[in-house]
């Protein structure tokens, strides 16, 4: 009995710190994930990408965090100058849901023949809920304790995203609204108040690695009250003539983490990630879980045509 008052005591606080602190998503394969906290890197990339994460975390863990993600993002340029993207995400931790949909858009600003500096905006919304099942000691019923409610209101991200061939770098912030979603709920007010937070990311490609490359990656995040940080670095690798990676991944105070990833086919790969709990929750954790998959298409350029009559030479 003790143990299980322990873990929920653990987890109402983790709980607490999510809802009034780091409200955004946790990702060991936050590389795959830069549009949707920083819309400046939207479409800079040709084609189109479609990408989908699903994290499974502290798994066993009764409550613990889940989330799905899906990005889409295209290069406009032959339309117009700059790239559009939609990025939807849900989380849920405890008995609380949240969901964002956003619409990315991105400017390419040519930097000489450094590279390119994606100024991006993304405007959309956030519906977050709870519906909560309290075990009272008693039959009488708790006025204090929060009751069911759900709520959206308007989200809005910037970011700056510079991208140059071998690395780049990138500052954002999401949130810039702050939204309060409330709602009168019998005998009190529920609310949740959303937090600006603010991002700064950066990557490296070490070219001719042992016959590959390491892809060396940062991802720096805090909404001023709390802070963390993911560092990661990936082997890329031919194996049987299709690409692959390995490597190894640290989120401070938290864990540490065994990434996988191939591609079956062409512009089209896959990855698993298994991170190795080292905080608090690491005696009743089993670690947490998480997949991607990514595929890109390119649209073909239009055929050249050629003049055969003599008067058009």
């Amino acid at each position: 009995m003790s143990l299980r008052f322990n873990i929920l005591s653990v987890l109402f606080c983790l709980a607490i710190s999510y809802t009034f602190a780091q409200q955004d998503k946790l990702l060991t394969h936050f590389m795959y994930d830069r549009m949707s906290v920083n819309p400046g890197e939207t479409g800079l990339d040709e084609g189109i990408c479609a990408t989908s994460i699903y994290r499974n975390q502290w798994d066993k863990v009764n409550g613990a965090p889940n989330s799905a993600v899906l990005n889409v993002a295209a290069n406009m340029n032959r339309f117009f100058p700059g790239g559009l993207g939609l990025s939807f995400y849900h989380d849920a931790i405890g008995f609380s849901r949240q969901n964002n949909l956003l619409l990315n858009y991105s400017y390419p600003v040519q930097i000489g023949r450094a590279g390119v500096l994606g100024v991006g905006v993304g405007i959309g919304i956030m519906n977050y809920g709870m519906d909560p099942s309290w075990v009272p000691p008693t039959s009488a019923i708790d006025p204090t304790l929060p009751v069911g409610f759900a709520a959206t209101g308007v989200d809005a991200n910037f970011g700056l995203y510079f991208q140059a061939k071998d690395y780049y770098v990138g500052v954002s912030s999401t949130h810039l609204t702050e939204s309060e979603l409330s709602k009168a709920v019998t005998p009190i007010t529920q609310s949740y108040q959303t937090a600006r937070h603010y991002y700064l990311m950066g990557g490296y490609k070490f070219k001719d690695v042992a016959n590959g490359i390491i892809d060396a990656q940062m991802l720096v995040r805090t909404d001023l009250i709390k802070f963390s940080a993911d560092v990661n670095a990936r082997y890329l690798f031919k194996m049987d003539g299709k690409d692959a990676y390995g490597g190894l991944s640290f989120r401070t105070s938290d864990a540490i983490a065994v990434m996988l990833g191939y591609s079956p086919i062409p512009k089209f790969q896959v990855g698993y990630s298994y991170d190795i709990t080292i905080n608090k929750l690491a005696s009743v954790s089993r670690g947490s879980h998480e997949m991607m998959v990514k595929y890109c298409y390119f649209i073909p350029p239009p055929p050249k045509t050629k003049a055969r009559h003599p008067r058009m030479l």
